[in-house]
């Protein structure tokens, strides 16, 4: 065998090695989506709602915009979404989401552990408050709905924000009365 007969067989090994790792790699997506279900809801008809749509005019609250520097907080930008509440301790270590996940989910977020959103291309997002003042004084009631509807696919909307590659979005309407 030659030098450049050698040289493309090595070529052709590592393209075969490249596309069987795509292959098992599988892409972007929901992690493990055939081990288990949402409880409720679907991508296509949610089980609930969540949140109070933000406006594009002024996507922040009042209570945002005055505790920000200079009362200017980072850009936001209203969004509806339709997605999966998760744990994102779990889900981000294990892989863990849906139905058979549920009750170990609703235990992790009552002690304290981060929430967010599972979307149906496994986008995935940190989901909080929105009002800054009521949310830090402990005056909002979302964690409770959130791990009330902890493995439900549900419409949520609120105000995305990206910094440095963390996504959140910041749900409205949850203040307790």
């Amino acid at each position: 065998m030659t030098k450049s007969m050698k040289s493309l067989s090595w070529i052709g090994v590592g393209l075969g090695l490249a596309a069987i790792s795509l292959a098992f790699a599988g892409g972007s997506g929901i992690l493990n989506p055939d081990w288990s279900k949402p409880t409720k809801g679907t991508y296509a008809a949610p089980a609930a709602e969540i949140g109070k749509q933000a406006k594009a005019a002024q996507p922040w609250s009042v209570t945002t915009v005055t505790s920000s520097i200079n009362s200017k907080p980072v850009k936001g930008e209203p969004v509806t979404v339709k997605a999966e509440v998760i744990d994102l301790s779990c889900y981000l270590q294990v892989g863990k989401h849906g139905d058979k996940h549920r009750d170990c989910g609703q235990k992790c977020a009552r002690n304290g552990q981060p929430i967010g959103l599972l979307l149906e291309d496994g986008t995935v997002y940190m989901v909080m408050d929105e009002e800054h003042d009521p949310r830090r004084d402990g005056l909002t009631a979302l964690r409770t709905e959130l791990i009330d509807n902890m493995a439900n696919v549900v419409t949520v909307h609120g105000t995305l924000t990206e910094v440095e590659g963390q996504k959140a979005i910041y749900v409205q309407g949850s203040v307790k009365k």
